[in-house]
């Protein structure tokens, strides 16, 4: 079955919807757009909601069906205790595409999303018709600070400290200075994570190395980096594209989070891409 003729089981549009993975989470979802478009999955980044796609939808469901969910941790979705993995949090992806009758999809993520993204291409390649992955890496180190974030937040989290971290992380100095409208949402998205959920999605990235695999990917691959990131650096986009046979990279001048600080841009390189 072809991406093409694929709609999901559901003709709920436009409100948030839950299903329980097979180890007991609950996994909010959200779908926008006409059942006859491809479907198009997003996949966001860490301590945030899917509403972090929010500025694509417009310009996205004239041409697909958008899948968007929270991961695991994040969001709307259970915060189970413990440590994850990126091997658990592609599982979840598997089985809302079962619970909703997709068999192949286009799939973009973004930082967290894009390791998603990538082991779900090397290990569930059928699943997987186009790939985006954007502003991410096959391994982010050193374990330490991975740690240090997992212990803080375990034994006295401040959730305000960790919103002006990943705003400084995320977006230019001269955006945040201006107090710029954009950042606001993203702010609060950081704040109402679970600490529980964010140490374990730290882990699940302290974890997770995809750089003795990322060569087996075979699906069509647009990676999309940030010539300013911090946080995953233009050389780790450089690697996946060094990598993955045939890929096309394309850098933008931007931080983390290029889908916000210019959409245009970024919503028009992914609808060319996909089309």
């Amino acid at each position: 079955m072809t991406n093409e003729t694929l709609t999901a089981t559901t003709t709920t549009t436009g409100q948030q919807q839950y299903f329980i993975t097979g180890d007991g989470v609950r996994i909010a979802y959200r779908i926008d757009g006409q059942e006859d478009k491809p479907v198009l999955v997003l996949s966001n980044s860490i301590a945030t909601s899917y509403h972090m796609w929010d500025i694509q939808i417009d310009a996205f469901t004239p041409h697909f069906r958008i899948l968007r969910f929270d991961t695991r941790g994040n969001g709307s979705s259970s915060a189970p205790d413990g440590d994850y993995s990126i091997n658990r949090m592609a599982l979840d992806v598997i089985e809302l595409l079962d619970h909703l009758g997709l068999d192949r999809v286009h799939f973009m993520g973004l930082s967290l999303g894009g390791y998603i993204a990538q082991y779900l291409a090397i290990h569930a390649p059928e699943r997987i018709d186009r790939l985006i992955l954007a502003h991410t890496a096959p391994y982010l180190g050193p374990q330490d600070g991975f740690n240090n974030n997992i212990r803080s937040l375990r034994e006295a989290p401040d959730m305000q400290a960790f919103a002006r971290s990943f705003i400084h992380n995320w977006f230019p100095a001269a955006l945040i200075t201006a107090e710029d409208p954009r950042i606001q949402p993203f702010r609060e998205m950081v704040l109402a994570t679970s600490p529980v959920g964010l140490a374990g999605s730290f882990a699940a990235v302290r974890d997770g190395d995809l750089r003795n695999t990322i060569s087996l990917i075979g699906r069509h691959t647009l990676i999309i980096g940030g010539k300013y990131d911090t946080v995953t650096l233009p050389e780790h986009s450089e690697q996946l594209a060094a990598a993955i046979k045939g890929s096309r990279l394309v850098m933008l001048p931007a931080v983390h989070l290029s889908n916000v600080e210019l959409p245009e841009d970024f919503n028009r390189i992914v609808i060319n891409f996909l089309q």
